[in-house]
């Protein structure tokens, strides 16, 4: 009889043991989800934000372009293949 008692002691200990890795690994894959989820929200405001970036004014462009020909940086003639290439983009 304590033989059946002790078997029947230890199959719950084990139902237990179970119950709680399974309760374990489902956190852990709630983590995992949440995790990705977090980084696809990060990478969709870093794109958002460098999308932000190549939408700048083609006039200011154009006037810093001015700027740095006017302060003898470039030549006419980048400034002109730069400024085609900024109203290129419009």
């Amino acid at each position: 009889m304590i033989g059946h008692v002790a078997g029947r002691s230890a199959k719950r200990q084990m139902e237990g043991m179970q119950k709680q890795a399974q309760a374990q690994q489902a956190q852990a894959q709630s983590q995992a989800a949440l995790a990705q989820a977090q980084q696809a929200q990060q990478a969709q405001q870093a794109q958002q934000a460098q999308q932000a970036q190549a939408k700048t004014d083609p006039m200011q462009e154009i006037a810093k372009l001015g700027d740095l020909k006017a302060k003898g940086l470039i030549t006419e003639e980048e400034f002109q293949k730069m400024k085609a290439s900024v109203l290129a983009k419009m």
